[in-house]
């Protein structure tokens, strides 16, 4: 079954269409590998490759029409259309939507964005609604569910045509909200022209990602265009405790709402009390008790509760519901062994994640010796490495720096970059163990009674990526195995 080029091409602007638009199109791509007869090829300038070299390939692999920001100059069959638009990205977005029949229209489709909190956020709000009694959709850094089927996740924002095949399914299989992470790289690159979105969140804006935007400026602007670019009839959610939240709500046209831990907002949360088990947080008023604990958390759930409530859920509903929902996956995941030594799994992989980590773990076993062990990733941005390393030793009382995704970085490189950061005092507290496995055990191993360790910078992930190859390896694996190792 087909739909016409001309449904493909509501709502996008052409420069110049070449052939007929009554042709009926099977699939659309924008890799000419995948092309098919009957497929819509859809070029597209990548940051790695430029897809009108390849409209060639894409023809003779069988597409019947071609979406181009500059006509071919090859000859091609007179049966294929030629369709030149002035920018090819955000019209693979409109165009995939419309072939999927626009199905974030016809859905709750809750986005969120900011440098940190995005997975858990998103993932608290996909299980309260699971809880409540509604069919969701999860898009998010760890896995993508569509109900209760798990499928698993490449990238923090799917590619446009996937992405809509994602939405489609959902709403096939009757699902009624989906709640998706927003990462600044889809909103730089398009891959979320053309959804409609019900709401947006903003949890907060720190170091990261320079190495793709080059100034924070950009980063923070990339984000911002998400929430200008939302209908009226949406909800905007923004942290005002972070100084770029209010720049958020600046020129959207979604409602704006506001909310806060520290000053007056339309929703606001506060701890009153927490340990190594959870905390008890006071919102909007009323108090919870919760399995997550530290000041990031607390936002998370403010941000969880805010959207939920703009959705229109009952706020004893959502309270209920909440304290019994439990930690992500590898975001502040404890694991216990014996000799009271708690080895702690998360994320972190920016200055402000491991700060607000390291702080949070500081705060609550003031009397137990907090270990660090965390890495920083290769060919992604170097300048937050030496910070981090300096973060490392201000709250950790021993701190064992090693590999983390090296990628086609030399690991000793990445190393002396972290190490950088550290003064005289600084390097008395460190380590330096290239191997990730032998840093873990090592710490476990040297880790007196009562001890926190905390293992920062891959979380969910059960990989690592050294030169060219991509090797399982799992944090809490190697933690696991440790434990046993020694009997604790």
């Amino acid at each position: 079954m087909g739909i016409k080029i001309l449904n493909i091409l509501t709502g996008i602007e052409t420069v110049a269409v070449k052939g007929s638009v009554e042709t009926e199109i099977t699939g659309i791509t924008f890799d000419s590998r995948k092309c098919v007869p009957g497929t819509l090829f859809v070029a597209v300038k990548g940051v790695e490759a430029d897809g009108h070299k390849y409209i060639g390939t894409a023809v003779q692999n069988g597409a019947v029409a071609v979406i181009c920001e500059e006509e071919p100059s090859l000859p091609l069959p007179d049966s294929c259309t030629i369709i030149v638009v002035n920018d090819s990205h955000s019209t693979l977005g409109l165009a995939a939507s419309n072939f999927y029949g626009n199905p974030s229209s016809k859905l709750n489709l809750v986005g969120i964005t900011g440098t940190n909190g995005k997975t858990t956020t998103v993932t608290l709000l996909y299980n309260l609604f699971m809880r409540l009694g509604w069919c969701c959709g999860l898009i998010s850094t760890i896995a993508n569910y569509i109900g209760t089927e798990r499928r698993e996740a490449d990238h923090t924002t799917p590619d446009p045509v996937s992405l809509n095949g994602l939405l489609a399914e959902m709403v096939k299989k009757g699902c009624g909200y989906c709640f998706m992470e927003v990462s600044s790289h889809s909103i730089d690159q398009q891959r979320i022209a053309g959804l409609q979105f019900a709401g947006g969140i903003f949890s907060n804006l720190t170091h990261d990602h320079l190495d793709y935007h080059k100034t924070f400026e950009a980063y923070r602007d990339c984000k911002k265009k998400f929430f200008d670019d939302l209908p009226e009839d949406a909800f905007a959610i923004s942290n005002i405790d972070d100084r770029n939240g209010s720049i958020m709500l600046q020129n959207t046209r979604a409602r704006k709402i506001t909310c806060s831990c520290r000053t007056l907002a339309d929703f606001n949360c506060k701890i009153i009390e927490e340990s190594i088990e959870g905390m008890e947080i006071e919102l909007d008023g009323k108090r919870l008790w919760s399995r997550f604990i530290g000041a990031h958390n607390a936002y998370n759930l403010l941000a969880v509760y805010s959207a939920a409530v703009m959705l229109g859920v009952a706020k004893e509903d959502i309270l209920v519901n909440m304290s019994a929902l439990g930690p992500v996956s590898g975001r502040l995941e404890c694991l216990h062994g014996g000799n009271d030594i708690t080895a702690v799994v998360d994320y972190a992989h920016t200055p402000d994640a491991l700060e607000n980590v390291l702080k949070t773990l500081r705060d609550t076993c003031r009397e137990r010796e907090l270990i660090c062990v965390f890495g920083c990733g290769g060919n992604r941005d170097k300048t937050k490495r030496s910070e981090m390393g300096a973060i490392a030793v201000k709250y950790a009382d021993r701190v064992v720096v090693t590999s983390d995704n090296p990628r086609f970085e030399e690991p000793e490189a990445i190393i002396a970059d972290i190490k950088a950061g550290l003064d005289t005092k600084g390097r008395a507290k460190a380590i330096f163990i290239t191997d990730r496995k032998e840093a873990i055990r090592t710490a476990i191993m040297t880790a007196p009674e009562g001890a926190v360790i905390l293992v920062a910078g891959k979380g969910h992930e059960d990989y690592q990526i050294i030169g060219g190859n991509k090797s399982h390896f799992s944090d809490k694996e190697a933690i696991d195995e440790t434990f046993k190792e020694i009997n604790l």
